[in-house]
């Protein structure tokens, strides 16, 4: 991360400028790209993957405000929606929009008010808080019954693909504190940690 004063904030604006409109569609695109290239984890059923298109829309976020680290989400979902169909009738995509959004917008608004290295860290800590919540929350009352549904799947069917992977999951409950919770943290950890390595050699590209 830049320092307080090597790059000034930059002035709200009601709308994107076609430059910044330009850089927010590379982000996008960009984002979905490295969306494609997921991998399970040891401790979560093999339909949670983790993929780090994330770190692209923090970049974003960073570089260009909150509203702009939105807007590289949704286009991110848009195109993988386009790209990969959807089997939840969208209901999933949204769900993955809201949980991506609340990593960047905390983590991207506060480093807006004050560029420096510690906002940006405040902001990411905050972020992944954030997305654990939202995502544990979104996952229990939205994601996993619509699954349910979509995939044909009884929810003890579901529980049991947790059990498989972790014995201490056996029920609902359980899946959200085990394997949901735990996921999106890392998710968050990872994806913030890579924004802020790359971010200092990125930024004076976004801000030409």
């Amino acid at each position: 991360m830049e320092n307080k004063q090597s790059i000034p904030a930059a002035k709200p604006h009601t709308r994107f400028s076609v430059k910044t409109m330009a850089k927010i569609a590379i982000l996008g695109a960009l984002s979905v790209v490295i969306m494609l290239f997921e991998f399970p984890l040891p401790f979560a059923p093999p339909f949670y993957k983790l993929d780090l298109s994330e770190i692209v829309v923090l970049i974003g976020g960073f570089a260009m405000g909150p509203l702009a680290g939105m807007t590289i989400e949704a286009i991110k979902i848009l195109l993988n929606f386009l790209l990969n169909g959807t089997i939840t009738f969208g209901i999933g995509e949204l769900a993955n929009f809201i949980m991506g959004c609340s990593l960047v917008l905390p983590a991207a608004w506060i480093y807006r008010h004050k560029k420096c290295l510690k906002s940006a860290i405040l902001g990411m800590i905050l972020g992944t808080i954030t997305l654990t919540i939202v995502g544990s929350l979104v996952n229990l009352f939205v994601l996993l019954p619509v699954y349910s549904v979509a995939l044909n799947l009884p929810m003890e069917a579901l529980i049991e693909m947790g059990t498989a992977v972790n014995q201490g999951i056996t029920s609902l409950n359980t899946f959200v504190l085990f394997a949901v919770a735990p996921f999106n943290l890392l998710k968050g950890i990872v994806c913030s940690l890579g924004a802020g390595l790359l971010y200092k050699h990125v930024s004076p590209i976004l801000h030409k």
